[in-house]
């Protein structure tokens, strides 16, 4: 049974890598390749809006008669910018504040330990929000408020490696021979701490997307004539009874590409920290 389980994480693992990259290359392109790129810009056509599915639209049209094949492919491009940028925000945030936290005093510590309580202290939405609003509905702003909320997240997982490896032997060693506190993160911390950092930011890349659609579905994400996937949620509301295919597509995307980061960050962690996985 287990090894049932393991063989088909393994050939589930490639297709997800496919797909996301897929999707990387196809949102890039489509402004060139599709014969609707003008939908992606904020044409409309009410002539053709409200058609279903079919061979000319492979995902119908919306109300405005725009085709929603060539806007699902394109607002990837937008949810996977969040997804990124707010897992590489997180990290240069998170990480160099949590090694410091590590390899400091205990009163130090102490202070750094709380403020990142007191950010880990709101629920995982509300300080996104908050923040959100006060900067202004955008797409750059959600990657800002969503980084603020979870880079706490990265300085636990930081100091927590630092607290290992600042007592292990050769740190020991380094620290007789004069090396100084940055020098022991740069050479020996950060190097060693890089493997849960990277399977944590690839599960978050994918809760990123989502938390960037939950926003832009109430209007502080992406705005018109942006693309987004909770953008173009939000877009289908009045009409999702009618026109089923409107919210359907970017829903199934996101669903698709959350899956596809959590089965990465999964197979990474299982390559990478192999003694966590193995069954008892």
């Amino acid at each position: 049974m287990i090894s049932h389980f393991i063989s088909l994480k393994k050939t589930i693992a490639p297709l997800a890598v496919v797909f996301l990259f897929a999707l990387i290359v196809f949102s890039l392109l489509i402004p060139f390749v599709s014969q609707y790129a003008e939908d992606i810009y904020g044409a409309v056509h009410f002539e053709r809006g409200g058609q279903p599915p079919s061979s000319r639209h492979w995902f119908g049209t919306d109300s405005a008669g725009r085709d929603m094949f060539t806007l699902t492919i394109r607002a990837g491009l937008s949810s996977l910018k969040v997804a990124f940028g707010v897992v590489f925000l997180s990290i240069l945030i998170g990480v160099p504040i949590g090694m410091l936290s590590g390899v400091s005093s205990r009163r130090t510590d102490e202070i750094i330990m709380r403020i990142t309580d007191a950010f880990l202290s709101f629920p995982p939405l509300i300080l996104p929000l908050i923040i959100t609003a006060a900067l202004g509905p955008s797409l750059n702003n959600v990657i800002i408020g969503i980084s603020v909320s979870w880079f706490p997240w990265y300085v636990r997982i930081a100091r927590a490696q630092a607290l290992i490896i600042k007592n292990t032997d050769y740190v020991s060693i380094s620290k007789s021979m004069g090396a100084g506190r940055f020098h022991i993160i740069r050479k020996h911390i950060f190097p060693n701490s890089a493997v849960p950092v990277i399977i944590q930011g690839t599960l978050d890349a994918g809760y990123a997307i989502l938390a960037a659609a939950g926003l832009s579905f109430i209007g502080l994400g992406a705005q018109h004539p942006e693309t987004e996937w909770g953008l173009l949620l939000t877009q289908s509301r009045a009409q999702f009874i009618n026109h089923w295919w409107e919210g359907f597509f970017p829903g199934l995307f996101i669903v698709l590409t959350v899956i596809s980061f959590n089965i990465i960050g999964d197979e990474l962690r299982s390559y990478l920290n192999p003694k966590e996985t193995t069954p008892r």
